[in-house]
């Protein structure tokens, strides 16, 4: 009963990665009827099973990997164990979607800004361009005024 209510997504594969028990959580996380899974080829859900051979090959635990289902717009943080004696390899699957999608709106928002600022720094620089021009040309005009008003003088001093 508890395997049914559990809000997390399980399920086992026999040692030909068959599929040989789910729960509600995992049909749901990939829009499966349970019936339909059973006795199926995990590749077809799950993809890449390498880390299913891995776990039953070093007689190990994968904790608390990431996966993402894109087909599913599903993101999963995974805990793969062996079970020996019983010649089974389980999967437990938390459902971290919503965590993603916020780090990925994060993410997006961190970049609009970016390339905000970045645009607002470009017309700053091209603002101050303009005017060290215009302030340029002002002064030179300046300057040549200056240096002919400077020769009528010593002209007319002569």
């Amino acid at each position: 009963m508890l395997w049914d209510y559990d809000p997390n997504g399980l399920v086992v594969v026999d040692l030909d990665l068959n599929i040989t028990i789910v729960n509600e959580a995992f049909c749901a996380m990939f829009g499966q009827d349970r019936k339909a899974l059973m006795g199926q080829k995990a590749f077809h859900v799950l993809g890449d099973m390498s880390d299913f051979r891995y776990v039953w090959e070093h007689d190990s635990i994968i904790r608390a990997k990431e996966m993402h289902f894109p087909r599913h717009d599903l993101y999963v943080r995974q805990v793969i164990f062996p079970i020996r004696e019983e010649k089974i390899i389980a999967c437990i699957m938390v459902d971290v979607t919503q965590e993603w999608k916020q780090k990925e709106g994060f993410l997006r928002l961190k970049a609009e800004t970016l390339e905000k600022l970045n645009q607002v720094v470009d017309r700053q620089m091209r603002a101050a361009q303009e005017i060290a021009g215009l302030l340029g040309e002002t002064t030179a005009e300046t300057k040549v005024t200056l240096v002919k008003l400077v020769e009528t003088l010593r002209r007319d001093n002569r």
